[in-house]
């Protein structure tokens, strides 16, 4: 099933998508909700990010070849992680399917996309084991971890890095049927493959990321944990496109522009 937060007729709603058209759903996918009969096509409405989480979560490098590739960004050598790492990122940040990415006047020429799975929680969540660690997931979605490397190197934290607005986009729906197994994630620029990789060839999995979060912190329905990248990135400029594709679950298409 896949759903959306859309904005019609002056108001917001979840609602369910069904090829091309959306049937309204009164309440939230995380709470009580009933499907209204409401109808109307997807063209009409303009999408918003899938969910609002009360927490943004992020896990840390979490695929190996994009370790090694960042290291060598960085001059520095690679370390891999021995044990699921998870930070935080900012709402703020944020932004939807079609909504511009805006490059700030003052970052430099390393200003990259990172194609990520993103976790939707559905249930609370503590003390999970990994056996256990899915039952809590409502869903899947597709993030892209914008990223302005200069500022990353930089800085003693990524607050500029990872967090400036517009740097989150996240969406277009959550799809709750989607296979970890089978999912590939594919990263185009300007219509042009730059990145390929079987989305759950991470270090450690969804479920030992959870497992390891629900030991110390309690997981809230709306919540979201972006899952990491693989391989190298590249650089963005305004004028292009990306597209972040994760079978079974959707594509993620954002202009970039310029900050005025």
């Amino acid at each position: 099933m896949r759903w959306i937060r859309y904005e019609a007729d002056g108001g917001t709603s979840y609602g369910i998508l069904e090829g091309d058209e959306v049937e309204e759903v009164s309440g939230s996918p995380f709470g009580a909700h009933r499907r209204t009969g409401k109808h109307r096509a997807l063209s009409s409405v303009r999408l918003l990010i899938p969910v609002v989480p009360p927490t943004f979560y992020a896990a840390g490098i979490n695929y190996e070849v994009h370790v090694r590739e960042a290291a060598a960004l960085l001059g520095r050598e690679p370390s891999l992680p021995e044990k699921p790492d998870i930070g935080y990122r900012a709402n703020n940040a944020l932004i939807a399917h079609g909504e511009p990415i805006v490059k700030p006047r003052d970052s430099g020429e390393r200003f990259q996309y990172e194609g990520e799975l993103v976790v939707v929680i559905g249930k609370e969540a503590k003390h999970l084991s990994e056996a256990e660690a899915l039952s809590c997931v409502f869903g899947y979605t597709v993030g892209n971890d914008v990223s302005e490397r200069d500022w990353q190197a930089g800085d003693r934290t990524m607050w500029r890095a990872k967090n400036t607005d517009t740097f989150k986009p996240m969406g277009p729906w959550i799809e709750t049927d989607a296979s970890l197994e089978t999912m590939q994630t594919t990263v185009r620029l300007n219509g042009r493959v730059v990145s390929d990789f079987p989305t759950n060839n991470m270090i450690f999995g969804v479920a030992a990321y959870i497992s390891a979060m629900t030991r110390h912190l309690t997981l809230y329905p709306g919540d979201v944990v972006w899952m990491g990248t693989d391989g190298a990135t590249q650089n963005m400029k305004p004028g292009d496109t990306v597209e972040i594709e994760i079978s079974g679950v959707g594509t993620l298409r954002n202009p970039v522009t310029a900050e005025a």
